[in-house]
This record gives structure tokens, sequence and C-alpha cells, in this order.
């Protein structure tokens, strides 16, 4: 099995710039997504999915920091 994030621009489009990384694990993912979701958002990925194999785990997730 193979954990990879789907990276999606504001309107729900794909972003394939960065490629997505693939991990052993979901945790493995997860932990790798807290560490990187600020250099995605820079490079104008806005939410993200988690899939295993071609099986969506996780809804669209924001990367955006919430309103204050």
């Amino acid at each position: 099995m193979t954990w990879t994030w789907r990276y999606e621009d504001a309107g729900g489009g794909a972003v394939t710039d960065p490629e997505p990384e693939s991990f052993a694990t979901r945790s493995d993912a997860e932990s790798w997504l807290g560490e990187a979701w600020p250099e995605l958002l820079d490079a104008g990925v806005c939410r993200v999915s988690l899939y295993e194999d071609d099986r969506l785990r996780s809804e669209p997730m924001s990367l955006e920091p919430p309103e204050q």
C-alpha cells in the first residue's frame, strides 16, 4: 500500500508541482504534512486529500490558516 497526498488549488483542481511524495504508512504521510504544509501553501497548494493507493481516505483539508 502506498499513501499519497493529492494537492489541490482553491477550486479543487489538481496541483501537480511539486510532485506528490509517496509514503509507506498513513502516519508517515500525516507527519510529513505536518512539517511540509507551509512550503506547499507557498507553492500554490490550498488543500490536500489523502489517498491509499487509489482510494480516498480523507476529505479535502485546507492548508490555509483559519481567519482571525
